[in-house]
This record gives structure tokens, C-alpha cells and sequence, in this order.
């Protein structure tokens, strides 16, 4: 489904100014409102000073935050230390959140950035994480699976590897793949299928 974007203000998502191919996503012509999801509801009662609410927008975002991260950076610390840096962006960031008409993909882009900010930081160059994915169940045969996986994605470069986890785990659209990453609709959707055309040339999977 094509969606029109009008820009009218620039959003902002952690105090510094937003591209306008970055901001153009963020407001739209049909908004998620708070009567429609409670993750609306939680950032426009930050927007309100209530703030309470952040155990609610962690609730109920901060595992896609976290996954997001993880992806990103590789590091269940550094992914820990991501989704802290976005809290705390959040907590200043005050009346401005009142004109986030997405606040999914806001907070995803808060979080890309964060991630991106810590490893020009660190400027890591540690292997990624062992364990980007975990089992949902004590289960040796899905641990196993986790683990052959997780090999694979590890051989994916890191922007292919997080566009493939929004679209495929976190369930973002292209267009807000691209909203929560700073990039083109057809670059999110480039990205993330190379990646799968990656993972399937890894398992010898032919289409």
C-alpha cells in the first residue's frame, strides 16, 4: 500500500536536527493515535510530562528495541547500553514527542541511531554475539537451530542483518524500515532482500 507523506515539521528524535528524508516518514496524512495503540498513548503522555509512562513504552517496545539493537551492534551489552541511551533521550525530549504521528518507527530510529552513535564510539571490532537469536523454549533441538542461524547472520553485513530483523521479526513495513533507519524505501527494501538472498545462498536454498 502507497502512502502519501506530507512533511510539515522536522522531528527530532534525540535533540539533534532530523534530514528531511528521515522526518518526511514520521508525520503522515493517517497518524496512529492513542486511540489506537497504547504505545501512542504512552508517548503522548511523555509529550503530557507524565513520566510514568516509560514503563509503558517499555513494555511495550523495548524488545524490538533490543532486538533492533542486538542486530545492530552484535553485543547483548552494547544492546543493553542502546536501549538505556533511548530512555534517556526519551526523558528529554519532553513536549516534542507530541508531534510523533509513528511512534514505532520514532522509537526505532531513536534506537538505530543510538547504536550507530555507540560503535563510531567504541569503534568496535569484536565478532558479533553468539546468541542473536535465543530459543523461545528450554528445547536442545531449537537451540541447535538458534545456533546454526545466528552463525548465518553473523555473515550478513550489519545493515542488510537489521534491515532483515525489522522487516521479518519486529514487522516494520519497507517504508517504515526506512523511516527507523534514515534511508530510501527502496534501500530498506534492497537491503533487506540481499540479506535474505544472502541467508538462502548460505543454506543453499535456490528460487
Amino acid at each position: 500500500m502507497t502512502k502519501s507523506l506530507r512533511c510539515s515539521v522536522f522531528i527530532d528524535v534525540d535533540g539533534q536536527a532530523c534530514p528531511p528524508a528521515a522526518a518526511a516518514g514520521l508525520l503522515v496524512d493517517a497518524p496512529v493515535t492513542a486511540e489506537d495503540d497504547p504505545l501512542a498513548a504512552a508517548v503522548s503522555a511523555l509529550a503530557g510530562g507524565d513520566l510514568d509512562a516509560l514503563g509503558a513504552v517499555y513494555d511495550l517496545a523495548g524488545a524490538d528495541l533490543f532486538g533492533l539493537a542486538l542486530w545492530r551492534t552484535g553485543s547483548r551489552q552494547d544492546a543493553e547500553d542502546v536501549v538505556q541511551e533511548v530512555f534517556v533521550r526519551l526523558t528529554r525530549s519532553g513536549a516534542r514527542l507530541a508531534g510523533v504521528r509513528r511512534p514505532r518507527a520514532y522509537l526505532l530510529a531513536m534506537a538505530h541511531r543510538a547504536a550507530l552513535d555507540l560503535l563510531r564510539r567504541r569503534r568496535r571490532t569484536e565478532p558479533v554475539s553468539d546468541a542473536l537469536l535465543a530459543p523461545a523454549a528450554a528445547d536442545p533441538a531449537a537451540a541447535a537451530d538458534a545456533e546454526r542461524v545466528t552463525a548465518l547472520l553473523r555473515r550478513l553485513p550489519d545493515a542488510q542483518r537489521e534491515a532483515v530483523f525489522l522487516r521479518h521479526f519486529a514487522g516494520l513495513s519497507f517504508a517504515e524500515i526506512g523511516i527507523a533507519t534514515g534511508v530510501p524505501v527502496f534501500t530498506a527494501a534492497s537491503r533487506c532482500r540481499l540479506g535474505l538472498a544472502r541467508l538462502r545462498g548460505f543454506l543453499g536454498v535456490k528460487r
